[in-house]
């Protein structure tokens, strides 16, 4: 196991996802519902999410080659969009917390995708899939995707008892402080996209 891999995937998924920042996003999108059906949405959204990433994982690879997108692309995409994320993190300008009545089924949209599974998660996902070769490279990012997507549903499965415990204002820090060090995460893409660019015209 690559332990330094599975730490990095770990970190960058967990600031993106963002699972102290989807606790009240949740809890406002299932207000209505009573805590059995609160419950099923958060595995179902657990379930969408896990399929999502996935997918990408897998395919990733065969969707860059048909497409015709190097890697290096890839990653200064990737480190853009991440930018525009952790200014919503760090600005609080969030598209999630909009009315659950425009949606059949929370769950599968907003909470599974794009909440849980959206652009960043899969850029990051895809890329560090890109770089992996050997097999103790792939457990850690397998593993590392599980912990953190365990961690998506515990924060939604017990979002009353880590809203109460962190409050408004601790949720408000840790989003804040997420989207610090995804704005780095983003800048470092940025950056290594750049130098692939500049080895490859050499």
């Amino acid at each position: 196991m690559d332990l330094q891999l599975l730490a990095s995937v770990i970190v960058t998924l967990f600031v993106i996802m963002d699972p102290p920042g989807t606790v009240p996003i949740f809890m406002s999108l299932t207000a209505q519902m009573s805590a059995k059906d609160r419950n099923r949405s958060a595995f179902q959204a657990l379930l969408v999410a896990t399929g999502v990433i996935v997918v990408f994982a897998i395919f990733g690879q065969s969707i860059l080659n048909y497409m015709h997108i190097s890697l290096a692309a890839l990653q200064g995409a990737g480190g853009l969009l991440l930018v525009l994320i952790a200014l919503q993190l760090l600005t609080g300008s969030t598209s999630g917390e909009e009315s659950a009545a425009k949606y059949k089924n929370v769950a599968f949209v907003p909470l599974g995708t794009p909440l849980m599974a959206g652009p960043g998660a899969i850029v990051a996902v895809m890329v560090f899939v890109q770089q992996s070769s050997q097999l103790a490279e792939y457990l850690a990012v397998g593993l590392g995707i599980a912990v953190v997507l365990g961690s998506l549903y515990l924060a939604m499965r017990f979002a009353g008892v880590v809203q109460r415990v962190l409050g408004e204002n601790g949720v408000e820090l840790v989003t804040r402080i997420a989207g610090l060090l995804l704005s780095a995460i983003a800048v470092q893409m940025i950056a290594d996209a750049v130098q692939a660019f500049v080895k490859g015209a050499a």
